[in-house]
């Protein structure tokens, strides 16, 4: 399965071991695993709750997933959300890409951080020392996905 979203922990290790186990025609894998932070802007972070919409979630992240892999010659992808509250220290997301080549991995996995950022359907309501705030999209973010537009898909 390449897309889960789930209430639980992951393993980032055994999810990528489950991805590599057996297989000669991968020569790079590149990983990037999302923490809860204890502080957001300027406040201090005690838990963040993250909501999603059962089905829908899961279709656009295997949207996201399925653009990845019409942009890059990939072998795997695995990408693990969690949801329910969440805090500082724990693991919220796990991407991981697997490519013949290191290239296609790190960009694919750039991307789809990219991507979930700005177009995963997550809610996330922080509970912070100065009280409860959802948390909004950043501009940064907005302008690190749209860097893809304009960047050509490479050839598999």
């Amino acid at each position: 399965m390449r897309v889960r979203v789930q209430r639980e922990d992951f393993d980032p290790g055994a999810e990528i071991a489950a991805l590599t186990d057996g297989r000669t025609d991968i020569g790079a894998v590149v990983s990037f695993t999302g923490l809860v932070r204890a502080r957001n802007e300027a406040a201090g972070v005690a838990a963040m709750t993250l909501e999603h919409y059962p089905g829908m979630t899961e279709r656009e992240l295997e949207r996201i997933v399925a653009q990845a892999e019409d942009r890059w010659p990939l072998q795997g992808v695995r990408v693990i959300h969690r949801y329910g509250t969440l805090y500082p220290g724990d693991r919220i997301v796990l991407v991981v890409t697997a490519s013949a080549h290191r290239a296609a991995a790190f960009e694919a996995a750039d991307f789809l951080m990219d991507y979930l950022k700005t177009r995963a359907p997550f809610w996330k309501l922080e509970d912070r020392e100065d009280g409860q705030t959802w948390v909004a999209a950043r501009d940064s973010d907005d302008t690190a996905a749209e860097r893809w537009r304009n960047t050509p898909p490479e050839s598999a």
